[in-house]
């Protein structure tokens, strides 16, 4: 492990606040390190691994791909991509088209291009505006930077940063916000990083049906919370809403590396109005269909249900036994989260529960965020929240 940490440190950019753990094998929601230790993994790769570690199935159809071709650019058909466009469309019940790319940060860039393209076009004087809330996270590239409604991202030393970007507090503050050069509000159902806060149903309705009415795209962030996230394929069908533009990543491709953007003006662009060398290739789409069917099945059979409910109420067990040091249980589906009483307090907590062998994570600035694959194990479920409460009693000690 020193020699892998001396290489990182010497050779890779140093952007993040490594663990120097080095993870050799994953089932489903269990990892393994060098020394063979097992780790359970109630982060999935920060949502991604949406159907475990190792998985067979999704390995067994990417070699299948990758033996014959991984890529060959979006100048010819690809069909694994044409195939999951329209899987896409049938499992989010909107009347939709798709593009591809390779993340959620090109997703949400792609998506303002949209808004624009539509602002520049329907109306007699152009519209660029996109409205974003408070704690919101969209991206690291520029444009979504600065549509991240967190003022800690935008540093000065990245600026000039586009213009056309506000945020406002509360999803109520949005209608006073709107101008004459408002092309569209961008949302998330459930802020991820902003501390997994679940927005109110109602009210969201109650936004996507004012915007519909005074032709403003609705924008929904699905980065994290798509794919079954939430226990429906989207927290749009949970929300029981129609916006005009949705992004996908994370746990579409189970591990390997795509973002989509779906919408319903599905003439917006020209050819050679967008693009993306890698997005949407054989590899990635292959993966996706893969990961799709095996999703499908655990939502259809009642599976995924099932250990929502499941994880849900260890949780709440975790949260109701330790009041001391958690503020509020929060969160939709497996997309869950723990309010910490303070910064020092979660920290501690997340390097305890690592030494303990179990992942969890940071969101905002005082939650611990649990992001399991959507196929975890009761046992591992079982596990994990064993060696979470251990951690808990070495910090009370």
């Amino acid at each position: 492990m020193k020699e892998i940490e001396k290489l990182d440190k010497d050779y890779v950019l140093h952007t993040y606040a490594r663990n120097y753990v080095n993870f050799k094998k994953g089932i489903n929601a269990t990892l393994y390190d060098d020394e063979n230790k097992d780790y359970i993994d109630f982060t999935s790769g920060i949502a991604v691994c949406s159907v475990g570690h190792g998985n067979k199935r999704v390995a067994d159809k990417i070699y299948e791909q990758v033996s014959n071709i991984t890529h060959i650019s979006n100048l010819y058909v690809i069909e694994p991509q044409a195939k999951l466009a329209k899987r896409l469309a049938e499992l989010s019940g909107y009347d939709i088209r798709t593009f591809f790319a390779n993340s959620g940060a090109e997703a949400n860039e792609g998506a303002i291009k949209i808004a624009r393209t539509y602002g520049e076009t329907k109306f007699a004087n152009k519209r660029y505006k996109v409205i974003t809330l408070e704690h919101s996270f969209h991206g690291r590239t520029i444009t979504t930077v600065k549509a991240t409604g967190q003022s800690s991202m935008h540093q000065s030393k990245f600026a000039p940063y586009p213009e056309g970007f506000s945020y406002n507090h509360t999803i109520d503050d949005i209608y006073n916000s709107i101008d004459n050069e408002t092309v569209a509000v961008m949302i998330e159902l459930v802020q991820g990083e902003g501390g997994v806060q679940p927005f109110d149903k109602e009210k969201i309705q109650e936004l996507a049906k004012f915007l519909k009415q005074n032709d403003i795209l609705l924008i929904i962030d699905e980065v994290q919370t798509g794919v079954y996230r939430t226990g429906e394929f989207l927290a749009s069908n949970l929300y029981e809403i129609e916006p005009d533009i949705i992004t996908l990543a994370k746990g579409l491709g189970g591990g390997v590396p795509i973002g989509a953007i779906m919408t319903k003006h599905k003439d917006i662009f020209a050819p050679g109005d967008h693009g993306s060398t890698f997005g949407g290739n054989y590899l990635v789409t292959t993966a996706a269909l893969e990961v799709l069917d095996i999703l499908e099945e655990v939502k259809d059979s009642g599976a995924l249900d099932e250990t929502i409910i499941y994880f849900n109420s260890k949780l709440n067990e975790v949260y109701e036994n330790n009041k001391e040091i958690f503020t509020a249980n929060v969160g939709l589906g497996l997309m869950r989260g723990l309010r910490v009483k303070d910064a020092d307090t979660l920290a501690l907590l997340i390097k305890t529960a690592f030494d303990c062998g179990v992942l969890v994570l940071k969101a905002g600035k005082n939650t611990m965020r649990l992001l399991p694959a959507l196929t975890i194990s009761k046992s591992e479920i079982d596990e994990g929240f064993i060696r979470l409460q251990k951690a808990l009693a070495k910090i009370k000690a």
